[in-house]
């Protein structure tokens, strides 16, 4: 029987007026592997807060099981500005230990693309304090998973990764044995790690077996079985569950639930979108020509991103673009938006760019800096227009529109300075829509976005009649809401991914792989040559390695040695002579380690 780590008994936690939590009674066992979601604001974090400790509950218990090894990441670090990265993720560890431990070289080339951190200037010896937020995560991220621990609890850990980066950490969750708990909006990554879910409404925690994917089919079938009211049934959830099980069947390796069951639910429910339909619709909104490139070039600076491009996005497109962090993505929307801001007249550095004359285009960028924050919600989606009209005769105001974006009749009037950073992107997507653009580019659309706000949004974008262009690291989005995928590799080209993101990684392992052979190769003989030293024979070599070796023997025995001495100071803590004797011959062994690391280190570049 799995072993309980931590306990959570009536447990309720109050802010203000408002309940988030009310008498909630749960447990995490070894192996867990849990997934929590639910609407921002519902409590998500103060539920992991609590479970970690690191707030108290108003009522009930929180208890951990004695000696209990607990990570958690939170939102907000407490790394050391003044600190280096080597001192906060490695602390004081030899180079020869570090390097030589499989799990260590695992994050640090999984987080930051190398065991030299090219994404730093000075590698590990780089200063943490003036480093952006996202890379200061990464740093806390990499600490937490390369220390030991029974049960680690990650807030949003995906934040700030690109989809290389989600791939390794799933995998890297996978195989560690230590319990999780995990709060993201990332539904892929759910998929890929947890084994259980707690959904967090209204101060009350659901608990479902399996992945999301298993979640979306149990929560469908608990909300029918429930008898809810009609309205509630046709919820946007039933038309996710059709999309699972008619687009992406293989999400659920190990179906839990009946097939009857489900089919029984969506058997009503049509097709996520019409493609046929909808680029028919479009084609008549933007005519034949929406963006033509001709041999395009972009440049960020003095730095040429995209070489030579000859693309079309034409009516009705609905593209995925990935690619590396730095590759031009965000560059070539803003080329583009430049060119039909200006009406063709502003080109890029090089080539041309054809803009159709019929265009209305609409940019989500991810800085969100064009809202007023004096306006009120509703204010500001009224300042684009009262209705808008969604095509085939519907039609909504502009106040319907906010309540189907999470924004309630109170809320609504809410100054927009005081929403949340998720709340803020949220009020401009609609603000767009509101203006009923027949192009789209969503720079980022998905940061801060709760589960449900995702879903409402992909269901309105479903319906979309028009051409668009998804930048995202959220996998399940892109593949929710594109047909196509398009990557930038770091090779200045595009390309189409005909098996979409999953082909995206493997190109971009083989890329890796590519790279590491010969910089291993020229590793090997860069150091004597850029010292200019003597070029050392195969026999000299050979004895390096032998030494060396040798010398890593000799500092094993010495850590267990050293092991046996702490224990037998603590047996004997109250005889002061023998103390002071077993201190004397610790001290001793120090010495011998430090000159065998040195020694080490000469004989590295021999070898």
């Amino acid at each position: 029987m799995a072993t309980n780590l931590v306990n959570l008994e009536a447990v309720e936690k109050v802010y203000g007026t408002r309940a988030l939590l009310d008498g909630v009674s749960l447990g995490v066992n070894e192996g867990d592997r849990i997934g929590v979601v639910g609407r921002n604001g519902d409590g998500k974090t103060t539920l992991i807060r609590l479970l970690a400790k690191l707030e108290e509950a108003d009522k009930g218990r929180v208890t951990h099981s004695g000696g209990l090894r607990l990570g958690v990441l939170t939102q907000h670090d407490s790394l050391d500005p003044a600190a280096t990265i080597r001192h906060e993720v490695i602390r004081d560890m030899a180079d020869h230990e570090w390097a030589g431990n499989a799990k260590i070289r695992d994050v640090l080339t999984g987080l930051f693309g190398g065991l030299d951190l090219p994404g730093f200037a000075d590698g590990l010896d780089t200063v943490i304090g003036p480093l952006s937020g996202g890379e200061r995560r990464r740093i806390a991220l990499a600490k937490l998973l390369i220390a030991e621990q029974d049960m680690i609890v990650l807030d949003e850990p995906t934040n700030h990764l690109d989809v290389e980066g989600i791939s390794w950490l799933a995998r890297h969750l996978r195989e560690r044995r230590s319990a999780l708990v995990c709060v993201t909006h990332d539904r892929w990554f759910l998929d890929q790690v947890c084994t259980r879910m707690w959904d967090v409404q209204r101060g009350t925690v659901f608990e479902y077996e399996g992945g999301y994917s298993d979640y979306v089919f149990a929560r469908a079938e608990r909300e029918r079985i429930a008898a809810t009211e009609e309205t509630k049934r046709q919820n946007l959830m039933r038309k996710e569950l059709a999309w699972l099980r008619r687009g992406a069947p293989a999400r659920t390796s190990k179906p839990r639930f009946r097939i009857e069951a489900a089919n029984e639910l969506i058997a009503d429910v049509p097709p996520p979108r019409d493609s046929a339909e909808l680029m028919k619709f479009a084609s008549s909104r933007l005519g034949r020509t929406v963006f033509d490139l001709e041999n395009v070039s972009v440049h960020a600076g003095p730095k040429e991103l995209i070489k030579h491009l000859t693309w079309q996005l034409g009516p009705g497109d609905r593209i995925g673009l990935v690619g590396v962090n730095g590759a031009g993505k965000t560059s070539l929307l803003r080329a583009l938006a430049q060119a039909a801001r200006t009406e063709g007249e502003e080109q890029p550095a090089a080539g041309k760019i054809v803009v159709g004359k019929t265009v209305k285009l609409a940019y989500l960028s991810q800085e969100v800096g064009e809202l007023d924050p004096a306006k009120r919600v509703l204010e500001a989606v009224q300042q684009v227009r009262d209705r808008v009209d969604l095509g085939k005769g519907r039609e909504m105001t502009a106040g319907q529109l906010c309540e189907k974006f999470g924004f309630t009749k109170e809320k609504q009037w809410t100054p927009v300075g005081d929403l949340s950073g998720g709340e803020r992107r949220r009020l401009q997507i609609l603000r767009l829509l509101m203006d009923e653009p027949n192009v789209l580019f969503l720079d980022e659309p998905t940061n801060d976005l709760d589960i449900e706000t995702l879903t409402q949004l992909e269901d309105l974008l479903d319906g979309w009649p028009g051409s668009m262009i998804v930048i995202s690291h959220d996998r399940y989005f892109v593949e929710r809401t594109t047909d196509r995928v398009f990557a930038l590799l770091g090779d200045k080209a595009l390309r189409m991914l005909p098996r979409g993101l999953d082909e995206y990684l493997e190109r971009r392992q083989k890329v890796l792989e590519a790279a590491a052979a010969p910089a291993a190769a020229s590793a090997a003989v860069a150091a004597p040559a850029a010292a200019a030293a003597p070029v050392k024979s195969a026999g000299e070599a050979r004895a390096a390695k032998k030494e060396l070796q040798k010398i890593e023997r000799r500092l094993d025995r010495i850590s267990e040695t050293e092991a046996k001495l702490h224990a037998r100071i603590a047996e004997q803590a109250t005889d002061f002579e023998a103390v002071a004797k077993l201190d004397a011959e610790l001290r001793e062994l120090a010495g011998e380690r430090e000159e065998l690391e040195l020694r080490w280190l000469e004989l590295a570049e021999d070898a």
